[in-house]
């Protein structure tokens, strides 16, 4: 495995992080008072706006598409330290055009779309003229399980027609959102892994109504967690995405970047809340000196430390995988860092918060809202527990008779790199 970087990326590292620190860290508080001040706090707030201008002006801009022809053709693995930066700060991945959904959003659209969608949809989010948002999670079903999802889409004639219900909608509530990527199903009777379908809806479709904003452990995202209804909406044959029956290998070909996205930024999120701690304890004392003179603070600092390089390593090298072998067959390692990240960034804001006391559970400083966000994100995009069977099914399979896996574990291309998306979903 090589983790070394080329030029080009060390340099990028050196300008995100002094961006980072220049102009997002010390702007979060005017985003949180502009938000507050808002007639509409899902609008994007004019700091934000100026943000994105100073970034984009400096070359720091749709650097998570790996596709060169639509953004900046960085690897996987020259991209996860730029997502750890962005981390650093609740607002960063916005600021440089990489925030979620419309990463993910956009690369479906790169991967799969038509010229034509490419033009309408794809091109203003490199843009950023317009926002999206992705239609999976429903409030009736275990949406932990792709093939619950009840939401239908029926053809008629030259449109579709969907009914249906969604939530967690995440970003649909801002002004400037103008797509819906809906995965539903058009075809119950068809495999079971065929049966699902993703349709691009715009925004503003006869039929999308949002029903509530749904706060994340109290908190009020920017753009919105929206419950979504869908009644009777109808949009062109042509919006459906990739083909009839592709919803399920569209999602697991979404799945591995966007992944590592999330681990990334989750090391920023601890990184931050480890140098909270560690200037938090310095300044403070109690029972008679500086609480960093303490055993179990120093425990507290020293795990901290060894797990944020651990899981670190472990994301590089999904990261190198996914550049070298494929999402498939990185699998294993895109699961393994879904649950690694989280955990260590929540338990590593966890003893920030206790190091700060009340403060910690206060808006104060950021820690509260990190506590929330690295809680709930071991629940979105798949909870832990169905990363867990996908790395216990990989490791099993190595010590079953008849297997390929058998007896093995290699990171070779010709023997791992064997399955396609859609069958790595099945499996």
């Amino acid at each position: 495995m090589d983790f070394g970087f080329s030029p080009r990326a060390s340099e990028l590292q050196d300008r995100m992080r002094s961006f980072v620190e220049q102009h997002v860290l010390p702007a979060e508080a005017v985003y949180d008072r502009q938000i507050a001040n808002a007639a509409d706090p899902h609008a994007l707030p004019p700091v934000m706006a100026e943000l994105k201008a100073k970034a984009r002006a400096e070359g720091l801009w749709n650097l998570f598409m790996t596709h060169d022809d639509w953004g900046a053709g960085l690897t996987n693995l020259e991209y996860a330290p730029l997502a750890e930066l962005a981390g650093r700060s609740i607002i960063g991945d916005e600021a440089f055009n990489c925030s979620a959904p419309d990463t993910g959003n956009m690369e479906l659209l790169a991967l799969y779309g038509t010229p034509e969608q490419q033009e309408r949809w794809l091109k203003p989010l490199l843009e950023a003229e317009i926002r999206s948002c992705f239609a999976m999670t429903e409030p009736e079903v275990a949406s932990s399980d792709a093939r619950n999802i009840q939401t239908r889409i029926i053809r008629d004639g030259d449109t579709y027609v969907v009914n249906g219900r969604k939530w967690y909608t995440s970003g649909i509530l801002d002004p400037d959102c103008k797509l819906i990527i809906l995965m539903g199903k058009t075809d119950p009777d068809a495999p079971t892994y065929r049966q699902q379908s993703m349709l691009l809806i715009p925004r503003d479709t006869p039929g999308v109504t949002v029903v509530r904003d749904l706060p994340m452990f109290g908190y009020t995202d920017r753009c919105g967690h929206g419950e979504v209804l869908f009644e009777d909406v109808r949009v062109p044959a042509d919006n459906i995405l990739g083909g009839e029956g592709e919803g399920f290998a569209l999602a697991q070909g979404r799945l591995g970047p966007g992944r590592m996205h999330y681990a990334m930024r989750a090391v920023g999120f601890a990184e931050r809340a480890l140098q909270l701690m560690c200037e938090r304890v310095i300044e403070r004392t109690a029972f008679g000196g500086p609480l960093a003179d303490r055993g179990v603070v120093r425990e507290w600092i020293a795990r901290s430390r060894i797990e944020l390089e651990q899981v670190r390593l472990l994301v590089l090298k999904s990261a190198w995988m996914m550049d070298t072998v494929g999402n498939a067959a990185a699998r294993m390692e895109v699961a393994a860092i879904k649950v690694a990240a989280l955990e260590v960034a929540h338990k590593v804001v966890d003893r920030a918060v206790q190091a700060h006391g009340a403060a910690g559970v206060s808006d104060d400083t950021v820690l509260a809202r990190l506590y929330a966000i690295t809680r709930a994100l071991r629940i979105a995009d798949g909870p832990d527990e169905v990363h867990l069977r996908t790395v216990a099914r990989q490791e099993l399979a190595r010590y079953k008779p008849n297997t390929p896996a058998a007896g093995r574990r290699t990171t070779d291309s010709k023997a791992r790199h064997h399955k396609t998306d859609t069958e790595a979903g099945a499996a």
